[in-house]
């Protein structure tokens, strides 16, 4: 089998939803998803999705083309493997990129090798489980703390197993609303806090310590993930667990795994450089007994892979759930909860899922043909 067509779509949606009203000023009109499309000299095709909010999106449906499809063709995409090192190499000189791309690429390969051999990405992995609980992730614009809490009960009666939230704003404007949170949901329902990286040492301190009070269960990425002093050292002075290592690329995060910077680890097809990335840090974390919680990249394909190295592990206790605005362009997709609040495993062959042809189809405002350079 050989690869000989490269080709991506660049998908628009309106970006509306993420505000839940008008758009602000300054902010992108329409969030752009990469659709990357190999072909084979069998006639099946893998597919991959990528996610571009912030006006990248032309960019990186070029680079996905011209960067890869020279490397690409030609080549047996049933050996993920030997393919996703020979990209790994390319990358030492892409300075210009992260591995996200790379990831990206590898999903369609491992979407190809299972249609090929019938068989699921979990089945080719191990399947360790069919389903596990997801929480949800709150919405970013809860500016007030009675916002939180409504927000926090409706994730609740959602049927989630817990509810995240994204504050970085201090601990003047945060606790409040961390308090809120718990006080709608009461003590026994999860939740979590993510400041994305924006907090100082001495804030997160001051936030870490009323989450200890409340019973969050973790605190994740507080500080930037390559301050890895200021990582344990936050991680020593708190009772909440600290989950970093979300930024950081699959060879930081053996470093940060053997220097324990951490208490969790963050990981992900995209920037764990793919499904072959990520189960190497899957197994990484498993002998070093490190828990690895795997989360969403908020791009459709990209997501049910999570989903198929989740359930291939027991290294994650739960898969997020992120806005439902991110959950389009398949006709069957697996990323929504049941009535007990589980995600289920799909499980036809590669990624399992049927993309919606006449959606993706109106929301497609350029097809980019990869050709050889």
């Amino acid at each position: 089998m050989k690869l000989t067509r490269v080709c991506v779509r660049r998908l628009a949606i309106s970006s509306e939803p993420w505000f839940r009203g008008p758009i602000p000023e300054g902010y992108p009109k329409t969030f752009e998803f990469p659709l990357l499309e190999l072909e084979t000299d069998t006639g099946i095709r893998g597919y991959s999705s990528g996610y571009c909010p912030l006006g990248q999106g032309r960019g990186t449906a070029c680079h996905l083309a011209d960067i890869y499809t020279n490397v690409l063709l030609g080549e047996n995409p049933l050996e993920t493997e030997a393919l996703w090192q020979k990209l790994r190499r390319l990358h030492r000189h892409l300075y210009n990129l992260s591995e996200a791309p790379l990831g990206v690429v590898d999903v369609a390969l491992w979407d190809i090798k299972g249609k090929a051999y019938g068989q699921s990405i979990a089945s080719m992995l191990g399947i360790a489980r069919r389903s596990l609980p997801s929480y949800g992730t709150g919405f970013y614009f809860n500016t007030t703390p009675a916002m939180t809490a409504q927000n926090a009960l409706e994730l609740r009666n959602q049927g989630y197993h817990g509810a995240k939230f994204n504050f970085f704003d201090g601990p003047e404007k945060d606790i409040p609303r961390l308090r809120a949170a718990r006080e709608a949901v009461g003590p026994d329902f999860p939740l979590m806090l993510d400041g994305s990286s924006f907090y100082r040492f001495e804030d997160a301190l001051k936030v870490g310590r009323v989450l200890d009070e409340l019973g969050y269960t973790w605190f994740e990425e507080p500080l930037f993930d390559r301050q890895a002093g200021s990582l344990r050292a936050l991680a020593d002075a708190l009772q909440t667990p600290i989950l970093a290592a979300e930024t950081v690329s699959l060879l930081e995060l053996g470093e940060q795994v053997r220097n324990r910077t951490s208490d969790f680890v963050r990981g992900d097809v995209y920037i764990k450089a793919g499904i072959t990335g990520l189960w190497k840090a899957v197994g990484l974390c498993e002998l070093a007994n490190v828990p690895l919680e795997i989360h969403v990249c908020t791009s459709p394909l990209l997501d049910v892979a999570n989903l198929h190295v989740a359930c291939a592990s027991r290294t994650c206790a739960w898969l997020e759930s992120h806005q439902p605005m991110f959950r389009f362009g398949l006709l069957n997709n697996p990323m929504n909860i049941d009535a007990e609040g589980l995600l289920h495993l799909p499980d036809g062959p590669g990624l399992g899922v049927e993309l919606d042809w006449d959606w993706i189809d109106r929301h497609t405002v350029e097809e980019i043909k990869g050709t050889r350079l």
